[in-house]
Parts: C-alpha cells; structure tokens; sequence
C-alpha cells in the first residue's frame, strides 16, 4: 500500500509540473525551442495556443516528429501574416519539412527568406498561395527536396523558368492566378519527377512546346485562361500517366490530336473556348469522364462512339459547327450532355429512355426535327432538360410529369402542337417552364397552379384561348408570367402579388376595363396590356405601382385623362383615340427612383457586401449556363505586324475626356501587347493605355470574328456603340470613346485607379476597406443596378456581377462593369449561349429576357 501511495502522489506531483511547466518537459532541443519561442514574437500574430509556457509541439498550427523531439512543420493559413521581413526566422528550423503560409497578407518573398529556407535539404512542401505576393518570381536556389510549390492567386508577374530549374525534386508546380508572362515553364526541375503543372489564369503567351512530353511523370496539365496561340502538340499523347489536361479559354487552334485516346489514364479533358477546327477524333472518349471541347469551331458529325464510352460522365459540345445526328448509342453513366448551339440534325434518340443518372440535356439551337421521345420521361434524374429552337413538333408528352427532380424546362422555338398536358403541373420542383413560340391550342391548365416553385412562366406566342386560371393567384413565387399573342379572354384573374419582372397579357382578346386590382403588384417593373379591347379609364390606382418602369397600353379602346405616373415610368399609349394629355415617355435619369424598386436593390447589395467581408456568398439559383469568350485574341507569331488601320475614332462623350488627349493608332498598339493587360474580368480584358499627353484610360478590344458579336457594317456597329455611351450614371462604367480597326473595336472607359473590389478585397488594400467604404460601395453598386433597371435604351447585358467586375475610383465610388447592349451582341447567339458555363449568374434588367433569373447575385469572392 506505501508503494502504490508513494506512486499515485509522484504522478500528481509530475502531472503538476507537467501543467505549470509544460516547456520544460518537451523533447525540443533547447535551441528549437528558443527558436519557436522567438518566432512567437516575430511573426507578430495574436493566437492564444503559440503560448511560450507551453510545448510548442502543441501550439496550433505547429507538427513535430514522433516523440516530439523536433519541429517538422508549420501551417500557418490564415494566421493574418503581413510582415513579409520576418519570414526568414522560420528557416532556422532545419528540421522543417512542411511550411504553409497560405490565405495571409503577405506582400513579397525576402531574398533572404528564399535564400535561408533553399538550405533546409528536408523542406518538402512550401505554400504561399492566396497572399499578396506581387513582382517577379525570385530564383529557388537550394531546396533540393522540395517537391510541391504553390504560389497560385496572387500578383506575380514576369516571365518563369530559370528561376525554378533547379529545383530537381519538384512533383507539383502550381502558379494559377497570377500575372506571369512569356512562354510556359515546361523545363521545371528538368521535368524528372514533375507530376501536376497548373499554370491557368496568367498571360502566358506563344505556342505550347512539344517538350511537354519529356515530363514523363506529368499526371496534371492546367494551362487554362492564358493567350497560348498554336496547336496541341502532337506527342502529348506520349504523356501515359496523364489524367488531368486542361487547355480552356485561349487561342489554341489546329485539329485536336487523334493520340489523346491512347492515355489510358485521362479522366478529364477540357479544350473549351478555343479556336480548334476540323472533325472530333474518334475514340477520344476512350478512358474518359469529363470531356468538354464547347465554343470552339468543330465541324462534320459526332462520331458513333463518342457517348457509348462507359466510364463517360459529363460530354459538353455546344456551340461547334458539328451536324449530322445525335448518336444512339449513349453511356448509362452519363450525367450531363450538352449539345446545344450546332447544326445538329434528325430526330432525338428514344436511347435517351435508359439514362436514369442523366441530369442534364441540352440539345437547343439546333436543326432538330421529329417529335419529343416520350421516353424521355424515364430519366428521373433530369434537373435541365432545353430543346428550344429547332423543328421539333409534335405534343408535349405527358411523360415528362414523370420527371419529379426537373427544375428547368425549355421548349421554346419549335413547332409543337397539341395541349399543355396536366401532367407537367406536377412537377413540385420546376421553377422554369418556357414553351413559348409554338403552335399550342387549348386552355391553360388550371392545375397550373400545382407548380408552386415556378419563377418563370413563358407561354407567349402560341394559339392558348379561354380564360387565365384563377388559381394563378396563388403561384406564389412567380416573378415573371409572359401570355402575349394567344387568344386569351375573359376576366383577368388576381395575380401573384409577388409578380416582379413583367406581367405580359399584350395581343389578346381580354376586353371591359382595366382591373384595378393589377394596383397590387407593388414590385412588378413592366406591365404590358397592349393589343387587346380593353375600354373605359385607365385606372388611377396603377400610379400607386412603385417599381413599375414599363406601362405599354397601345392599340385599345381605353379613354378619359391618362393619370399621372411617376416621371420614371415609360408609357406607351398610341392607338387609343379617346385617352387625352399622353404622358411623354421619359429616359430613366440618373437619381434612383423613390419607393421599394431602390430601397429593395439597395438593401440586397448592402447585405451582400456585409457579408462579403465574412467571406459568405450570396448565391441566387440559376439554371441557365453562361458564357461570354474572353476577348484577348493578340497575335503570338512573333512577327512585327504594321499597326492596323484607323478606320474610324469617335468622341462619345466630353465629360471626362478630351480628343486632344487620345492617340488612337497609340491605343491598338497598346492592346496588340498582352504585357500591357491591367486586369481581367470574367468576361473581358483591359489594358491600361497611357497617351502622350499622360492621360490614362482602360481599353477593351473587341474582336469582329468573335462568336458573340455581329457581323456587318462597322458603321452599324458605331451607332449601337453610341447609344451604349448616352448611358449616365456615376456608378455605371460606359464608354467615353471608341476606335474602329478593319477586325477590332477598342472601347475607352475611365481608368478606376484602385481597380476592381476584387482586387482591393484581396490585394495590398484588403484592410483598407472600412466600414464606411464597404458601405459606400454596397450603396453605389446598387444604385447602378437600379439605373440599368429602368434603361429604355434597349436591352443592356450586364455580363457578370461579381467583385471582379466592380471598379472602383476611390474606395467609395464604384462603377459596375462589364455591360453591353444586347443591339451589339450577335441576335444569333441567344443568352443561352450566354450563360453556358457554370459560374455566377449573368444579370439582364427585367423583361429583357424572360427564361434568365434576374435577381441580384453577387459572388464576393
């Protein structure tokens, strides 16, 4: 009994020592520990744990070796480290293995940091990724173990390639998001051991070199978002141990190499957004799960196997030049299928009956013919299913209220015939059902009212008559419900009070007075009743509609005094001999209009930046793709070219620029250099042009071959141009000028001297940004919105609203970016093809374009 006694005391009596005196009894040698107790204080971060009573093998963030007798790595992340100067304290742990300084605000890499970390012969992975890291990339002398760099989003710049060389170990090389130049680094380390290379979303430039293919070991290639010119070299298909190869979104053209189907590991390959041409190889799909060549210029059919392949997942195709018809042979594995935007052909295979994991299929834009397979309603999986535009006719088949998960139904554009089968009221979970431009008879489905989470509703243009359902009522999330050109009649029925985007009743055969109870739809924006018999006054109660912008009551039998609507409020009245002192339509001015359309848009955007700053997106479901081509199409041969042609350079406004001040043949140099790009947006690409005068200005280049754009006159182009420029708003970005070139257009904006919220979010200026700022540029930005709102100028496409295309003058003045008029994309391309990847939804001002979710999204990144 004494020994145990004596025992249980000594271990209190240690375990009291052991919590009063933790340091002392760790196995660090003394010199680590005075090492790690240093750094506490040097590297200047408040974190409860890096205690110096304590072990530091306890310290959070901090991993030692088994037994806790040395410091083998530091993680570091988010640990708020701005002082770049000290970084080099950390070198002295010879011992350290792993070093990550990732999601901090560090500024630069000391020389002395890379110079006394390159001796630690054991340091196997370094992360200063997500930092502020700006200039050149300093030479990694040493690290002979080193096997994984990441020094992706941040603002290096400069070319690269001697300054990794000696790193003769290196496995994994990651510099995305950055803003490196010249040709790829494809020699890293002399490609020994190099296993992943993601160079995506910098501006490197040329061709891609064929001795890619001497990186034996290369599992990942992601040289995504650069300008590469230049074909896929042919020996990439050398490259057996391959499973990742990602060349989207550059200038890549010639055919695609038939020896990509010999990598019997390639899991995923994406050459979308490029200039390839000729016919897809068949048996490319091989070995394959993710295949996308989308935005590209393919021709000739789909060969036969492309979709049988077993492993396929997802097969994206879109917006080619292919033709001929759609295989019958389809994986059961495949999840997404998008074939949309070709010139594909014949009927639609009844195959598509057995892919029960199918999610997505989208065969739009095409050439289409025959009728809906009613197979298609075994795909119980399906969320998107879009066949709009083509020759399909038929009915609608009942089989698709099978479809319980279907969110999106697009039918639009075709020749269909028949009645809205009730069936389709049963899907619970649609939120878009667009079967607009058909043949359609019959009534509109009571039932109708079953599809409580409809947003979209869009049967215009078809042959419906009879009376709207009363139950519409109550379809309580409906933001937007087009009936036009049918031959509807009776009462109008209430409405969902929620209605917001437009209310289209136009070219029917409702008649009697107008319904005073439309005076409810307190956020609807455009109300549209006109072609029809209505008589009698118009109502003074629809003046009490606070977001209406839009009133178009033409061609009826409506009489009396019109009432007087807000100055804001577009009326359209003609056609109406009896009505007296017609309002003017008025252009929306710059001061936001009074009541809840800018109290609502305002309080988003606030609560949006709000929490931004907690790094939580606001996300606003959208089931429509988006896609706009970066427009950076310079030319990589390496030859001097003679300047373009000046053939036209036009002042669109005087505020804020004077011709004096502008070099045009000055500016298409600038934007023929790709080390002159300022910035990117998701859709865009800006140089910053200084003229001789020192004026500075943001250009963006718009090339005439680009899908999206019109073909034709440059005088045409002009005009359009010119409309964009009468758009006044302090806090929307217009064009203060443009130059016209025989195959460009260069467009000046206001230089943002702070660049885009983006930038100053996660650049040098991320503490800068204040309450009162981040308040301020809430504010602004929704005060762009509201002015794009109301614009009757035609139809603007606000291309993306993301931090990365708001542009800041100062820390409090925004200017939403990235806009255009619809007048100037090609009518061709409709905003389908537009919203193609996936990514933040693309914002249209309401009624512009009926089948995209228009409310605010703003993904503070």
């Amino acid at each position: 009994m004494t020994t145990r006694y004596v025992q249980q005391r000594t271990s209190i009596f240690l375990s009291f020592l052991f919590l009063l005196f933790p340091a002392v009894l760790s196995q660090l040698s003394s010199n680590q520990t005075s090492i790690m107790v240093n750094l506490s204080k040097v590297l200047n971060f408040s974190n409860a744990s890096w205690d110096a009573t304590r072990d530091p093998c306890s310290w959070k963030g901090v991993t030692c070796s088994s037994g806790n007798s040395s410091v083998t790595g530091l993680f570091l992340s988010m640990f708020g480290l701005s002082n770049s100067n000290s970084l080099s304290d950390v070198c002295k742990i010879e011992t350290l293995q792993s070093l990550d300084l990732s999601k901090n605000r560090l500024s630069l890499i000391p020389v002395d940091f890379v110079n006394d970390c390159g001796r630690i012969d054991g340091l196997k992975l370094l992360n200063i990724s997500i930092n502020k890291l700006a200039g050149p990339l300093p030479t990694f002398n040493g690290f002979v173990g080193l096997e994984s760099l990441d020094l992706s989003f941040n603002f290096l710049s400069g070319n690269v390639s001697p300054q990794l060389d000696g790193l003769l170990a290196l496995k994994s090389l990651n510099l995305s998001f950055n803003k490196f130049s010249g040709p790829l680094p494809v020699n890293v380390g002399k490609s020994l051991h190099l296993e992943s290379l993601q160079l995506s979303t910098n501006h490197f430039q040329r061709s891609i070199p064929q001795d890619i293919a001497n990186c034996q070991n290369l599992t990942e290639i992601d040289f995504s978002g650069n300008v590469l010119d230049g074909s896929i070299p042919s020996r990439i298909g050398n490259l057996t141990k391959l499973r990742v190869l990602i060349l989207s979104s550059n200038n890549l053209s010639g055919e695609i190499p038939a020896n990509i189907s010999n990598i019997p590991t390639l899991f995923r390959f994406a050459a979308n957004q490029n200039e390839f041409v000729g016919k897809i190889p068949s048996g490319i799909t091989r070995y394959l799960s993710l295949f996308d060549l989308s935005f590209n210029k393919l021709r000739g059919p789909i060969p036969a196997d492309i979709l049988s392949q077993s492993k396929l997942r997802l097969v994206d195709l879109s917006y080619n030049h292919l033709d001929g018809s759609i295989p019958s042979s389809i994986s059961a594995s495949l999840l997404r299928l998008r074939l949309g935007g070709n010139k594909l052909s014949g009927s639609i295979p009844s195959s598509f009956g057995t892919l029960e994991k199918l999610t997505y299929l989208e065969l739009d834009s095409n050439s289409l013919t025959g009728a809906i397979p009613p197979e298609l309603g075994s795909c119980h999986s399906l969320a998107l299913l879009n066949l709009a535009q083509n020759y399909l006719e038929g009915s609608v088949p009942s089989g698709l209220g099978n479809l319980n998960d279907l969110q999106v139904l697009k039918l639009q554009h075709n020749n269909l015939s028949g009645e809205i089968p009730s069936e389709i009221t049963r899907l619970q979970n649609l939120s878009i059902l667009n079967i607009s431009w058909n043949s359609l008879t019959g009534s509109i489905p009571s039932s109708i009212s079953n599809l409580q989470s409809l947003a979209f509703l869009n049967l215009q243009c078809n042959k419906l008559q009879g009376p709207i359902p009363a139950t519409v009522n109550s379809m309580n999330y409906l933001l937007e419900l087009q009936l036009g050109q049918n031959q509807l009649n009776g009462t109008i029925p209430l409405m969902p009070v929620k209605l917001q985007i437009s209310l289209n009743l136009s070219s029917n055969l409702f008649q009697g007075s107008i319904p005073y109870t439309l005076s409810r739809l307190k956020d609807l924006e455009v109300l549209d009743l006109s072609n029809n018999n209505f008589s009698g006054e118009i109502p003074n109660s629809l003046t009490e509609m606070e977001s209406l912008n839009q009133l178009i009551l033409s061609n009826n039998q409506l009489s009396g005094v019109i009432p007087g609507f807000r100055p804001f409020v577009s009326l359209s009245a003609s056609g109406n001999a009896g009505l007296r002192n017609k309002t003017a339509t008025i252009t929306p001015q710059e001061s936001p209009k009074k009541g809840k359309s800018v109290a609502v848009p305002v309080v988003l955007a606030v609560v949006a930046a709000v929490l931004a700053v907690g790094a939580v997106s606001i996300i606003v479901v959208s089931l429509s793709r988006r896609f706009l081509k970066v427009n950076n199409q310079q030319s990589q041969s390496g030859e001097e070219l003679p300047p373009p042609q000046v053939i036209d350079g036009v002042l669109l406004t005087t505020n804020g620029i004077h011709r004096s001040n502008i070099d045009f043949t000055k500016t298409m140099e600038i934007a023929a250099d790709p080390l002159n790009i300022e910035l990117k947006t998701r859709f865009s690409t800006y140089y910053k042009a200084t003229m001789p005068s020192g004026a500075r200005y943001f250009v963006k280049k718009l090339n005439w071959s680009d899908k999206i754009f019109q073909l034709g006159s440059h005088h045409k182009f002009g005009q359009e141009l010119e409309d964009l420029g009468k758009l006044s708003n302090s806090n929307v970005m217009t064009p203060l000028a443009y130059v016209l070139s025989m195959d460009s257009a260069y467009l000046f904006y206001e230089y943002a001297e702070k660049g885009t919220l983006f930038y100053v979010l996660h650049g040098k200026l991320g503490n800068a940004l204040d309450w009162a700022s981040r308040y301020s540029i809430a504010v602004g930005v929704a005060q762009g919105l509201t002015f794009l709102h109301g614009c009757t100028s035609g139809p603007i496409l606000l291309l993306d609203l993301s931090s990365q295309n708001i542009f800041l003058k100062s820390l409090k003045e925004p200017l939403v970016g990235d806009i255009e008029l619809h007048k100037v994309i090609d009518p061709t391309k409709s905003t389908g093809s537009l919203s193609t990847v996936a990514g933040s939804v693309g914002y249209i001002p309401p009624g512009k374009q009926p089948f995209m979710l228009i409310l605010i999204c703003m993904k503070w990144l």
